[in-house]
């Protein structure tokens, strides 16, 4: 089972970015917690980041052209106004989960709504890191479930 990470805007500077919100993990380190998880789950885990909406939007179609199994988004400030990557990502006949660090609801007003939500699984925010790994879960349990 092949499953994609995608990371968005600003996230190649996690760690160094609002600490309040999102602690001072880095990008580099949430991958290999994501890797480390993927190993036990028996699944392949790529991870693509970019600043770059455009890129985003061809790295969906590109997994989508690759037959990916699962894909797990957090595409940052992307989430609540593009369009674009919410129209890739209704391409995707795969489970695709939603994915922020911290807990969107109880931020400014412009980060409760996702133009994603009706093109996703589900969403899982506020638990930092943690909501990464449990992204995963979710993913490949839906893949498998999915598989029948």
């Amino acid at each position: 089972m092949k499953v994609l990470m995608l990371h968005g805007i600003n996230h190649n500077m996690f760690g160094k970015r609002d600490p309040v919100q999102y602690g001072t993990i880095t990008l580099d380190q949430i991958d290999a917690r994501l890797s480390d998880l993927a190993t036990s789950l028996d699944v392949e885990i790529e991870s693509f980041q970019t600043n770059y909406e455009g890129a985003m939007c061809e790295r969906i179609h590109q997994a989508y052209l690759e037959g990916t199994n699962a894909v797990l988004i957090n595409a940052g400030a992307w989430t609540h106004y593009s369009y674009g990557i919410r129209d890739a990502l209704a391409i995707l006949t795969v489970p695709v989960v939603e994915i922020h660090m911290s807990n969107i609801h109880a931020r400014e007003a412009f980060r409760h709504h996702s133009v994603f939500a009706d093109v996703v699984r589900g969403q899982i925010s506020g638990f930092g890191v943690e909501s990464y790994l449990l992204g995963l879960r979710t993913a490949v349990t839906a893949a498998c479930h999915d598989r029948g």
